[in-house]
This record gives structure tokens, C-alpha cells and sequence, in this order.
């Protein structure tokens, strides 16, 4: 499953970029996160891997993230490995004047198992979930 979502952020590129890049802010926008914790690589570089522990009602989720592409700001991508999930996330920054921003990612779920009749049944919860992300970065990042 593949998709797009898009919004446009009222910050200059720069700032919306180094918002973005500070994984100390994560948990200011990322509902759920419990925490993020760096296991191997370069910090923030392509290849470094990372322990991320999410709380979705009385699930708890588990994701491995291995950062594939650091070119800000025109993409800063990753895997996110989760049981059954395996999800690639482009990140796209693009300056639309002085103090605007448009935030863009492109995603790709593959689902093994179960879940596969999970991705099935509800593709749009993926992709809600997706611009939930996308808009709480928005509201972090304009009042910051």
C-alpha cells in the first residue's frame, strides 16, 4: 500500500527543518511515542538504527527505525520495522516562501501475516494515523 500526505507548515524551512531533525522533540508530536532510544550508527546518519516504543490505546507497539536517506531538505527517508509491518517514509521539505512550508511524505506499507488482513480490511486507519502525525507536526512546529 502506497500514499501521500501533505501539509503546509507556517515556519521558514529552516526552522521546520531543525524542529524536525531534533529527535528530543519527537515526543512533542508524536502521540503515543515512550520512547526513543539510538542503537547503532551514526545519530540522525543513513544507516543508524533506533528502538522506538509506542502506546496506541492498550497496544503497545515496538518499531526498529533505520535511517536510509539524510538530504535535508529535500529527503530524509527510513524503514520502520514492526511485527508484520515494514514501512518506508520519504520526508520532503519544500520552502514555498519566506515563512511557509511544505511538509510532503510518501509511504509504503508491506505486511506479512496477520497483518496483512489488517492492511487489507482498514488501509485508511494507516493513512489517518499517518496525517494525524503529519498535523500534530504542524501545530508542534508552528507554536515552537
Amino acid at each position: 500500500m502506497k500514499y501521500t500526505t501533505e501539509t503546509d507548515i507556517y515556519k521558514p524551512i529552516d526552522k521546520v527543518v531543525e524542529l524536525f531533525d531534533n529527535p528530543d522533540n519527537m515526543s512533542k508530536w508524536m502521540e503515543g511515542l515512550q520512547s526513543f532510544e539510538h542503537l547503532s550508527g551514526a545519530a540522525g546518519q543513513p544507516g543508524a538504527k533506533s528502538k522506538l516504543k509506542f502506546k496506541m490505546g492498550k497496544r503497545e507497539i515496538e518499531m526498529i527505525e533505520t535511517i536510509t536517506v539524510r538530504n535535508f531538505p529535500d529527503e530524509f527517508s527510513g524503514t520502520y520495522e514492526a511485527k508484520g509491518v515494514y514501512n518506508i517514509v520519504k520526508n520532503k521539505f519544500v520552502k514555498i516562501s519566506e515563512d511557509k512550508t511544505k511538509y510532503i511524505t510518501e509511504n509504503e506499507f508491506q505486511f506479512k501475516g496477520f497483518m496483512k488482513i489488517i492492511g487489507f480490511l482498514m488501509p485508511n486507519a494507516f493513512k489517518k494515523q499517518s496525517m494525524k502525525y503529519l498535523n500534530d507536526f504542524k501545530k508542534f512546529a508552528e507554536n515552537s
